[in-house]
C-alpha cells in the first residue's frame, strides 16, 4: 500500500523542520517488518544519530497527545524507572511531531534520542523470569499511577475507540471492508459495553499503559528488572488490565514466535498465573479487574486487529489475523476463558 512512498524524503523534511543546521547523511530503515509503521536510524554528517518513527494509523492529534504524555511520564517516573522510556526530541516546550500529507496519504513523524539496551528475554521464559516480571510490572504500574496527577487530559477511551469502529462499519468503505462480519462486530461491541457496565469499568483506576509488551519492545537487567522500552504504538491511559494479555503471551509455553496469532489461551496457562501471583503480592488485583481480562482481550481484537489491522499490520498478517478473529478468537472467549480459575489462584 505504501511501497511508492519515499520515506527517506519524509524523514529528511521532518528533520529540516526540527534542526536544518544539522545535515542528514543517511536514513536507514530498521523496522521489524511486521507492521506498516517504519522506524529509521537517522545519521548526521557530524557522526551522531537519532531514531525516527513514521506512523500511518489513527489520528495525528492522538499521536501527538500520546507522545506528549509519554514524555511527561518519562521525565517524572521515580527510580528505578527514571531512564526506562526512550525520550522524544523536544522543540521549545513541546514534543516535536511532523505531520505529512500528500493526496490521500497521511503520516506523521517523531524523533527519539537513542536508548541503551541491556538483556533480551529468551524466547521461552523460565519460571524465574516469569515471577520476576510479574513483580516488576506491578512496581512499574504503581510508578505510573503516581504520575497521574501530572498528566494532562487524555482524549481516547475504550468506548470512543469502539464507537469509532461502529461508525466505520456504517460507511460505504467500512461496509465493503467488513462486509461479511458487520453483525459480528456490532454484537461483540455490544457485549463489551454491557460487560464494562456490569463490572464497573468506569470506576477502575486509569493509568498509562503500553498494551503491546512483545519482548522485542523492551529490555531487562540481568535480574529481570525493566531496563529500557522504545515502542509506543498502542499507548493509552486506561485500566492496568490492558497490559496483561501481551504478558500472558510473553509467559506462555509457546513463547515468542515469528509466525504469531492472538489466541486467548495464554491467559489461562499456569505460567501466566505465576506472573499474576507475583504481581498481586505487590499491587493487589480485584475480582472485577480479573473478570475484565476477558473484555480487555475482546477490545484488543476489535480495536487493533479488526479496526486497525490493515493499517498497522502488513497485509499478509492483517488478512490472516482478521480471519482468525471471526473463526477462532471471538468464539473462544466463552469457551476458553475461566475467570474462576484465576480468582482461586489469587485467593479472591
Amino acid at each position: 500500500m505504501y511501497s511508492y512512498i519515499n520515506f527517506s524524503d519524509i524523514i529528511r523534511d521532518a528533520w529540516a523542520g526540527y534542526d536544518p543546521s544539522r545535515t542528514v547523511r543517511s536514513v536507514v530503515d530498521i523496522s521489524a517488518m511486521v507492521s506498516t509503521n517504519h522506524v529509521f536510524r537517522v545519521k548526521f554528517e557530524d557522526g551522531g544519530f537519532v531514531i525516527a518513527k513514521c506512523s500511518f494509523f489513527g489520528k495525528f492529534e492522538h499521536f501527538k497527545e500520546d507522545h506528549t504524555i509519554i514524555n511527561i511520564l518519562g521525565n517524572n517516573l521515580p527510580p528505578p524507572f527514571e531512564n526506562f522510556l526512550a525520550r522524544s526530541l523536544m522543540k521549545g516546550d513541546e514534543v516535536y511531531t511532523f505531520p505529512y500529507k500528500q493526496g490521500i496519504m497521511d503520516a506523521w513523524v517523531v524523533f527519539y534520542n537513542p536508548i541503551r539496551i541491556d538483556q533480551r528475554l529468551p524466547r521461552q521464559l523460565e519460571e524465574f523470569h516469569i515471577r520476576k516480571l510479574g513483580g516488576e510490572l506491578a512496581r512499574f504500574h504503581l510508578a505510573c499511577k503516581s504520575i497521574n496527577p501530572l498528566l494532562p487530559h487524555y482524549s481516547k477511551t475504550l468506548r470512543i475507540d469502539l464507537n469509532h469502529l461502529l461508525e466505520i462499519i456504517s460507511t460505504e468503505e467500512g461496509q465493503f471492508e467488513h462486509r461479511q462480519h458487520i453483525d459480528d462486530i456490532r454484537r461483540q461491541c455490544d457485549i463489551f459495553f454491557e460487560n464494562c457496565d456490569k463490572l464497573g469499568y468506569s470506576r477502575f483506576v486509569k493509568l498509562p499503559v503500553f498494551v503491546d509488551w512483545n519482548i522485542g519492545n523492551f529490555s531487562v537487567t540481568k535480574d529481570v528488572g525493566f531496563f529500557s522500552r522504545w515502542d509506543y504504538d498502542w499507548f493509552r491511559i486506561s485500566s492496568r488490565m490492558m497490559d496483561f494479555y501481551f504478558f500472558s503471551r510473553v509467559c506462555s509455553t509457546i513463547g515468542d514466535r515469528t509466525l504469531f496469532s492472538y489466541l486467548i489461551d495464554p491467559l489461562m496457562e499456569e505460567r501466566f498465573i505465576w506472573f499474576l501471583q507475583e504481581y498481586h503480592k505487590v499491587y493487589p488485583l480485584t475480582e472485577p479487574e480479573i473478570r475484565f481480562l476477558k473484555e480487555a482481550y475482546r477490545f484488543f481484537i476489535l480495536n487493533y486487529v479488526i479496526k486497525f489491522g490493515r493499517y498497522f499490520f502488513h497485509q499478509v498478517y492483517a488478512t490472516r489475523l482478521q480471519k482468525e478473529a471471526y473463526e477462532t478468537y471471538f468464539p473462544s472467549l466463552d469457551k476458553h476463558f475461566d475467570a474462576e480459575k484465576i480468582l482461586r489462584a489469587l485467593g479472591l
